[in-house]
C-alpha cells in the first residue's frame, strides 16, 4: 500500500499532465502544440521580456531545448528574439502581434476549461490546495 506521500506525489504528478493534455485538446484547433502555447503564455504573463535562459528556467527544459523552440515560434511569425539593452549576448523573446493573437485565443480557451473544471471545487478546498501547492512550488525552488 501506498503511503499518503506517495499518493500525492502521484496524484500531483499526473493531475498536472492530465490538466496540460485536456487543455492541449482543447487548443489544438489553434495549430500549436503545448511547448508552443506554453512557451508563449510564459513569456505574456511574464509582462517584461524573457531571456532565453530565462524562458528556459520557466518551462523547465535545456537551453538546446529552448533555442530550437524559439526558433519554431520565429518561424511561425508568433515570437521576435530581440537584442538585450544591457548585455549584448542575451536575446530576449519578445511576441508578436500574432503571438499576442494567438495568446489571447489560448487564454480564452484555458479561462473557460478552468472555469469549467473548477465549478464544482468548494472555494476554501480551492484555496487551501492553491496554498498547498504555492507553498510547495517555492520549497522545491529553494532546494534545487
Amino acid at each position: 500500500m501506498l503511503s499518503i506521500e506517495e499518493r500525492f506525489a502521484a496524484a500531483l504528478h499526473s493531475t498536472a499532465r492530465s490538466w496540460r493534455n485536456a487543455l492541449d485538446r482543447r487548443l489544438k484547433d489553434l495549430g500549436v502544440g503545448q511547448a508552443s502555447w506554453l512557451a508563449i503564455a510564459v513569456v505574456a504573463k511574464a509582462g517584461r521580456p524573457l531571456s532565453q535562459t530565462e524562458l528556459a528556467h520557466k518551462l523547465t527544459v535545456e537551453g538546446a531545448t529552448m533555442v530550437a523552440m524559439i526558433d519554431r515560434l520565429v518561424r511561425a511569425g508568433l515570437v521576435l528574439r530581440e537584442p538585450s539593452q544591457t548585455d549584448r549576448r542575451v536575446k530576449l523573446v519578445v511576441l508578436t502581434k500574432a503571438g499576442k493573437q494567438l495568446y489571447g485565443k489560448v487564454r480564452a480557451a484555458a479561462d473557460a476549461f478552468r472555469a469549467e473544471l473548477l465549478a464544482d471545487v468548494d472555494a476554501d478546498q480551492l484555496r487551501a490546495a492553491t496554498e498547498l501547492l504555492e507553498a510547495l512550488h517555492s520549497a522545491t525552488e529553494s532546494a534545487s
